[in-house]
């Protein structure tokens, strides 16, 4: 299934307050989890992922902690296999080593078996059967809570009173947010707070005198429209799909029959990038993202510490 974020979801509106009574479903479903055994495993884990549905950065946090700690620990990245995630999936691989099966605690076991130290987790907060040693909730700073219902009147997976039961928070993009930072404290005052944003590494590659087309499948496509915009892009024309989205040869053939009538270059995603295949890559580069984290060094301490 691919989404595509509905725009009701960002404000409380009369759509949002219809389908509130829904969200009773997600409540209790939630609920249901919480009932389950955790499972506690040798190998010691830390999951990244969010409350908000889609576009809050978990995979680049995976990449940049699997940086900090492969120093000291034996790593591997931790992933369940969804068949509409291998853009995911290929991005963990180049970036280290990948553990994925169809469920966590297989991949997690495999791990323990494979004697690594610290399995990192993409994804997996709302897995109820799992004890991790570290949790950490990612947020969008421009997109935080949405209108802060639960799923399908909002954008929310849990309640916002889940915060109480993870160890830090990662705060994601451009946009300063002291507002949600304040929410977040208002929720839970000792949880951790950690910040960061997207430097890209490839600039030099990049002519920012021309005019691009860009194109992306990503749960907030907005993020990558504005990094592009904050190192001087001239974007003419801008083209959404779904997260996740299975591009076709016929969609990037209309791409680049606009690039070619408005003389554009094309730009897209790393993640998006990799979706594409041999041929179709062609005449299209990407954009090579670092997470750089504001007090990194706090940030590996907190990590050493629980672990």
């Amino acid at each position: 299934m691919y989404l595509k974020k509905p725009v009701f979801w960002n404000n409380k509106n009369l759509l949002s307050v219809f389908l509130y009574p829904l969200t009773l479903i997600t409540f209790l479903i939630n609920l249901s989890k919480n009932l389950n055994k955790k499972k506690k495993f040798s190998i010691k884990t830390i999951c990244v992922g969010n409350i908000y549905l889609g576009g809050t950065g978990k995979t680049s946090l995976v990449i940049k902690i699997n940086k900090l700690l492969s120093k000291k620990y034996k790593t591997v990245f931790i992933k369940k296999k969804y068949t509409n995630q291998v853009d995911e999936q290929k991005l963990l691989e180049l970036n280290g080593n990948l553990i994925c099966s169809k469920t966590r605690d297989k991949a997690i076991k495999n791990a323990e078996n494979k004697n690594y130290e610290v399995g990192i987790l993409d994804d997996g907060l709302q897995d109820k059967s799992i004890k991790y040693d570290v949790s950490i909730v990612c947020f969008n700073t421009t997109s935080g809570f949405g209108n802060s219902f639960l799923l399908p009147a909002g954008p929310l997976r849990e309640n916002i009173s889940a915060l109480n039961n993870y160890d830090a928070i990662f705060l994601n993009g451009e946009k300063k947010n002291t507002q949600l930072k304040s929410i977040i404290k208002k929720s839970n005052k000792d949880i951790k707070v950690f910040e960061g944003k997207y430097i890209p590494t490839n600039l030099k590659s990049f002519n920012r005198n021309k005019k691009y087309i860009i194109f992306s499948g990503l749960g907030n496509p907005q993020e990558f429209k504005e990094t592009l915009k904050k190192y001087n892009f001239k974007i003419e024309k801008n083209i959404t799909f779904p997260d996740h989205y299975k591009f076709t040869s016929s969609d990037i053939c209309k791409i680049k029959e606009i690039a070619k009538i408005k003389k554009l270059k094309i730009l897209t995603t790393e993640k998006d990038y990799l979706r594409l295949n041999k041929n179709d890559k062609k005449n299209i580069k990407y954009l090579k993202i670092e997470l750089q984290i504001k007090n990194s060094k706090n940030f590996l301490n907190f990590l050493k510490k629980k672990l």
